[in-house]
């Protein structure tokens, strides 16, 4: 149990930096808009979706009805539609850990669960479990420690909200750098980039996420062939 606590903090300290930053950046934008540090903390426990979040600051802000909310937290998490594919066969005997672990993947404990084989003497369904609430906790911590100290000091918030997309790209960058098919990542970047030439900046998102989910369903049995051969390989 302790080793997979262990191993679990020693994965997730990249996560932790760049989750207490961007937390706080998170946090400081939130206190700018007149939310206090117990909105920060509340939404990273119930709603805990790091660019949702940054989203969401000027929906509060804005007074954005329900509707409206409801339907940019669709576009801006569609992605996961894909986490929920690929996580089918990982997470189906988690027991009662199961709810808390679909909720709580992000993209970063999305490339630490999918990062390869846990070492010898490590439970993988604990490692899932406690890597998944470390980064929760970071994110907490960050995002409530950015509230507070935007209530006492004063920032220029301007370009903060920039920090999730940089985030994005860091962790694409470094699933590319750690694996040897980039199929999938071919497919993630082309789906986007045809989706944005045909429906604009403004609407491409879903037409790409259910483009990205569609070839990688259909394309399923061959990366799942690829990634054994990958693991034989070493």
């Amino acid at each position: 149990h302790l080793m997979s606590i262990r191993y679990a903090f020693k994965r997730s300290l990249p996560v932790m930096a760049g989750y207490l930053v961007l937390g706080m950046g998170f946090g400081i934008l939130l206190e700018a808009k007149g939310y206090s540090a117990v909105w920060a903390f509340f939404m990273s426990v119930f709603i805990y979706a790091g660019s949702m979040q940054y989203v969401a600051v000027d929906l509060l802000a804005g007074g954005a009805s329900l509707i409206s909310a409801a339907l940019m937290t669709l576009m801006v998490n569609a992605r996961h539609l894909f986490y929920g594919i690929s996580m089918i066969n990982r997470y189906k005997d988690m027991g009662k850990k199961k709810p808390y672990l679909v909720f709580a993947l992000t993209d970063e404990t999305y490339s630490l669960v999918c990062g390869g084989e846990v070492p010898q003497g490590v439970d993988q369904k604990k490692y899932f479990f406690w890597v998944s609430l470390m980064n929760q906790s970071y994110w907490i911590i960050g995002s409530t420690a950015g509230a507070l100290i935007g209530s006492h000091l004063s920032f220029n918030t301007e370009g903060i909200d920039f920090s999730m997309t940089a985030l994005f790209i860091v962790v694409f960058i470094e699933q590319w750098k750690g694996t040897k098919n980039h199929l999938s990542a071919v497919i993630g970047v082309a789906a986007s980039v045809i989706c944005l030439l045909l429906f604009g900046a403004d609407g491409f998102l879903i037409p790409s996420m259910l483009a990205i989910t569609a070839a990688l369903t259909v394309l399923r049995k061959i990366l799942d062939k690829k990634e054994e051969g990958e693991k034989k390989n070493g």
